[in-house]
């Protein structure tokens, strides 16, 4: 007689009475499941993560928060710090390496980050195909990025400013172009599109271009002054000359005007001034003008001319000279003006670990936030509620367990009748035991099996939702060894529920049980 095959249909003939076992048997493994995955592969994401990241300098504010958005790229940045204030620590002797960072756009929800490529080689990042960045706004996709946006080598695109996927603000005359996409690396480099630093700082720098403009504008303004003031000049040359013929005292004044006209830069008024002087002058000393006349004239005429041109000149040269100062003051203004999100950090010797962060945090407007320690402290908040949430799931088994004590007594009282029939058809005591622990063995295999898959399913649930929020993707592993010890935990309480169940077996009474039926 096959036991197991009589045990399944024994177990499926009344399944309500078994119900209420199982369901706290799913319950009870899918939350162990699901709890231990999830934070066994959220720690293995966040070590793999900050293992090439010693410190992490940027902005005053939350340490942890630095960590999170510099190093795991999941929260928004404490802000800016100056290119020039970090760059001795890029020198200093304790340290290994030292990757800039800067970031403050997105492309449908995934991070444009400015960087340089040994950022790569941190990460272990290998192309699958195209090349790594040289020129502003090329860059290089990650595998999940690019696979998800279906982003191709040569493809176009603009970013929006800020983090958000919903931003409105449109870079549309700053589009990025794809030129290399990277293979999977199980790294925050998946979820990353790369670029160089001088993406982002020119696709931020309208402060700059508009100063830009405004001198090529102001310098402009200049010329067109210089022609004009060339042209009233000459006009103003040639009324003295005219003028001129009649009066030596008309002269004499135009000698003036020159002189002044160069000193104050006012021709118009000037001029109309000398017209005026010239006229009354030339009534009373008409004799005299007609002595002198040609020869005053022609010396005014030359010194008034000389007069003009080197006042144009040196009226030309120092309007270049100020439009040169203002140039080259733009530009160290501008590169003064250089910021960078953060700083991430790999130190030669573990001393450093100790000396530079306080030294940064005391002596700086900057602050060092050191990964392992944040996320040990972060794992570690988090796992009270971890803790909390197996002990939970644990107890659910022991009570599961001893539904499955319940379900199992119950059933065997009922169908003592049975039980006492298949004794006079030759099944001794342990056959029986045997029979009653294929059942329990049944319910605790397709208790654990179906709760297993839930806990699965609830981790894809998960980490669709981290993708679509953070970028991070969860694996869909099978069973690890944890796991299986934990089957064989259930498997253990269940069969010690049948075993206490199956005593009344040993005290069954054929007779006794056979008369009363």
């Amino acid at each position: 007689m096959n036991l197991a095959y009589l045990a399944y249909r024994n177990m499926i003939s009344k399944p309500l009475n078994m119900v209420l076992s199982l369901l706290l048997l799913v319950l009870s493994v899918s939350l162990v499941t699901f709890i231990l995955q999830l934070s066994q592969q959220l720690n293995g994401q966040m070590d793999k993560n900050i293992a090439p990241v010693d410190m992490v300098v940027g902005a005053k504010g939350s340490p942890l928060q630095l960590v999170l958005s510099s190093v795991l790229h999941i929260d928004a940045p404490t802000g800016n710090i100056p290119l020039k204030e970090a760059e001795p620590l890029m020198k200093h002797p304790f340290v290994k390496t030292a990757i800039p960072v800067s970031y403050g756009d997105n492309y449908k929800g995934y991070r444009l980050l400015g960087t340089d490529p040994s950022y790569f080689d941190a990460y272990g990042g290998t192309l699958a195909e195209g090349r790594l960045f040289k020129e502003s706004f090329e860059v290089v996709a990650g595998h999940q990025v690019a696979t998800k946006l279906g982003l191709q080598l040569g493809d176009t695109f603009v970013g929006a400013h800020g983090l958000a996927a919903e931003s409105i603000d449109i870079h549309d005359d700053k589009p990025y172009t794809v030129v290399g996409i990277l293979n999977p690396s199980s790294t925050v480099l998946d979820q990353l599109l790369i670029s160089n630093l001088a993406s982002v700082w020119e696709a931020h720098d309208h402060g700059h271009e508009d100063h830009g403009d405004e001198a090529a504008h102001d310098h402009g303004d200049h010329d067109h002054e210089g022609h004009e003031h060339g042209d009233e000049a000459e006009h103003e040359h040639d009324d003295h000359d005219h003028e001129g013929h009649d009066h030596e005292a008309h002269d004499h004044e135009g000698h003036e005007h020159v002189d002044h006209d160069h000193e104050g830069h006012d021709h118009v008024d000037h001029d109309h001034e000398a017209h005026v002087h010239n006229d009354h002058e030339g009534h009373d000393h008409s004799d005299e003008a007609e002595h002198d006349h040609d020869d005053h004239d022609h010396e005014a005429h030359d010194h008034e001319g000389h007069d003009h041109e080197g006042h144009d000149d040196e009226g030309h040269d120092h309007e270049g000279h100020d439009h040169n100062n203002d140039a080259e003051e733009a530009h160290d203004h501008m590169e003064e003006d250089l910021e960078i999100t953060s700083l991430l950090i790999k130190f030669k010797n573990p001393m450093a670990l100790v000396q530079m962060p306080r030294s940064i945090n005391e002596n700086t407007n900057m602050q060092a936030a050191l990964p392992g320690f944040e996320i040990q402290r972060l794992t570690g908040l988090l796992g009270s509620g971890v803790k909390t949430i197996n002990g939970i799931a644990l107890a659910i088994l022991f009570v599961s367990g001893f539904s499955i004590f319940i379900s199992l007594l119950k059933t065997i009282r009922e169908r003592r009748q049975e039980l006492a029939l298949l004794r006079t058809y030759g099944l001794g005591n342990r056959k029986l035991l045997y029979l009653v622990l294929f059942e329990g063995l049944f319910l605790a295999v397709l208790g654990f099996v179906s709760g297993w898959l839930l806990g699965r399913l609830a981790l894809k649930l998960v980490s669709n939702y981290m993708i679509a929020t953070y970028g991070y993707a969860l694996e869909i592993n099978g069973p690890d060894l944890s796991e299986l010890w934990f089957f064989v935990a259930t498997l253990l309480i269940s069969g010690l529920a049948v075993l206490l169940a199956s005593t009344s077996i040993f005290k069954l009474d054929i007779s006794k049980v056979l008369a009363n039926e």
